[in-house]
């Protein structure tokens, strides 16, 4: 605050000013935004705040010069305020300074190209060649297939060299290039599937575990999978679901893809699958989807047909059979991909088993829950997303979880992030300040931290902050993301194709700048087996029950 002014009277200005924003009461809180300005012009946020309120207001030339102040204090995301300042422009019709600062915005990594499109703020440029060639609006109707996806290439380069982190930290911007224009000749000679499968090849390049292709939800024909689930295990690769029809696949483990070996198939995969510092575990998450995506298997040549796939299995009993797997088109793939921890309707192994379901498999489909376990003075709680469920926030539950450990007898928290791969970063934090702070959890041997190989993004983050910052015992098998990582959903639409591409524009650093390990290792190794699975026990868990003798050292 400026010499003179009152903590008090500054303080009501600003709750006032928060106040009226909440309300969207824009000409108040242009007003008194502007006098939070005066007494403290030195924060960022406040300057947005300004200018976001004179822009509602319509005072879009004032809104510019707040604007202006927040870019030079870089206050949030600097591409963002860029855009606001164009939009401001835009309206005042003043074109030339618009597109100026879009093209700004952009350099600077703007991420919201599709919104961009549609943008009434931006009408009034929105015809304009330069805006159309920003926002990839030109490739995207006419011409030749060849033409349509050689413009989406050009597009795609574009974007990744805007706004990927740092894109050429593990491979030259040369040899990006030319890997991206040996595939611009190759187009007329692939399939739109072998197209996204270099497409994925070419992103696995930037080093980026988000990185990612999918195919559009509109083409039917790429979005066909086998109806079975696969996972691997320390033993190998097993049917671990299976629509009813193929319900006698359940429990067989995979030997072959037609005439090719499982572990052939798998290194066949490896190369589409991006992953963090070259992180094996994010790889065994990764690959058994994959797997089950016939049309991609058929276009790297590893099956003859895009809709059906010979698998030879062995049963539980050590026979061998062959099994014909074929696509159901009505449920694509995404379905598929958003169904855990298997589609509705399916049998799932452990559901069938005389043997009652773990703790870990029970509740995999909600964000988070716990359970009190009387006899041995222990919470399990399982988090499986950074997200918050429909009901309850995750800073709420973790207030009851917290209320709940304090107000009983409990010694022990097993937090179960094993299936959480992640969400948003920030919502997670009062959970991890409430186990920081609890001095009755935060002790060694009282806390404990199960991971694996989908412990990933933003549950990675809290692993991280676990791992550096408390007493936390960490039990399972590596996470599937390092301490050090890119990383962000981000995703945009290629124009003539639909193909949605993810690329990552942040850097994150969990612990401090120079932890250069590729994954975080529990101290207590308990990898998923077969053995352990078939029968509904869960290895992880029973570590942590079984830790009884307090050692130097743990």
């Amino acid at each position: 605050m400026e010499r003179g002014t009152d903590t008090g009277d500054f303080l009501r200005a600003l709750a006032r000013a928060e106040g009226a924003t909440a309300r969207e009461a824009w000409d108040e809180a242009a007003a008194l935004w502007a006098a939070v300005v005066a007494a403290n012009p030195v924060e960022g946020r406040f300057w947005t705040r300004l200018g976001e309120a004179r822009h509602h207001a319509k005072d879009y030339r004032r809104a510019i010069a707040a604007f202006a102040r927040a870019l030079d204090l870089r206050d949030d995301f600097p591409a963002e305020t860029a855009y606001r300042i164009a939009c401001c422009h835009a309206l005042l019709d003043a074109r030339e300074q618009a597109l100026a600062w879009l093209e700004r915005a952009w350099g600077m990594g703007y991420r919201h190209v599709e919104h961009a499109r549609t943008d009434d703020d931006l009408a009034s440029v929105r015809e304009d060649a330069r805006f159309r060639e920003l926002t990839g609006m030109l490739g995207a109707a006419g011409g030749s297939r060849e033409e349509g996806w050689r413009g989406d290439l050009r597009f795609l380069a574009r974007e990744v060299k805007r706004r990927a982190y740092a894109p050429f930290r593990e491979v030259s911007e040369e040899r990006f290039d030319a890997a991206l224009a040996a595939l611009a000749d190759a187009i007329p000679d692939l399939t739109d599937v072998q197209v996204i499968a270099e497409l994925a090849k070419l992103l696995r390049l930037l080093g980026d575990g988000h990185a990612r292709v999918r195919p559009p939800k509109e083409r039917a024909d790429l979005q066909q999978a086998a109806p079975v689930q696969f996972y691997l295990f320390a033993e190998g690769l097993f049917v671990t679901a299976a629509a009813p029809r193929y319900a006698a696949l359940l429990g067989t483990r995979v030997l072959k893809f037609g005439e090719r070996s499982a572990d052939e198939v798998c290194a066949a995969l490896d190369p589409l699958i991006a992953r963090d510092n070259e992180n094996s575990q994010w790889v065994k998450e990764q690959l058994p989807p994959r797997l089950r995506d016939l049309p991609l298997l058929h276009a790297l040549g590893l099956i003859p047909e895009p809709e059906r796939a010979t698998l030879i299995v062995q049963t539980p009993e050590g026979a061998t059979r062959e099994v014909v797997i074929a696509t159901d088109p009505t449920q694509p793939a995404w379905s598929y991909r958003e169904a855990f921890p298997a589609p509705a309707g399916w049998r799932y192994l452990p559901r069938t088993l005389a043997t009652p379901l773990p703790r870990y498999l029970r509740n995999a489909d909600l964000p988070y829950w716990f359970e009190h376990l009387p006899a041995e003075r222990l919470v399990y709680c399982q988090f499986n997303s950074v997200r918050n469920a429909p009901g309850e926030s995750l800073p709420d539950f973790s207030q009851r979880l917290f209320n709940f450990i304090e107000e009983n007898p409990v010694e022990k928290l097993a937090l179960d992030m094993r299936w959480n791969d992640g969400g948003n970063t920030m919502l997670e934090l009062p959970l991890l300040h409430r186990i920081v702070g609890s001095r009755k959890i935060n002790r060694r041997g009282a806390l404990f931290v199960i991971i694996g190989r989908r412990t990933f993004s933003a549950a990675q983050n809290g692993v991280n902050f676990l791992d550096f910052h408390s007493e936390a015992i960490l039990v399972g098998e590596p996470t599937g993301s390092s301490p050090t990582f890119i990383g962000e959903t981000s995703e945009f639409a290629l124009p003539y194709s639909k193909v949605q591409i993810n690329v990552s524009d942040l850097r994150w650093v969990g612990t401090w700048p120079g932890d250069y390990r590729t994954w975080i290792a529990p101290t207590l190794y308990a990898p998923p087996t077969f053995a352990a699975f078939r029968a509904n026990r869960d290895p992880a868990l029973e570590a942590i029950l079984a830790y009884r003798e307090h050692l130097p050292g743990l």
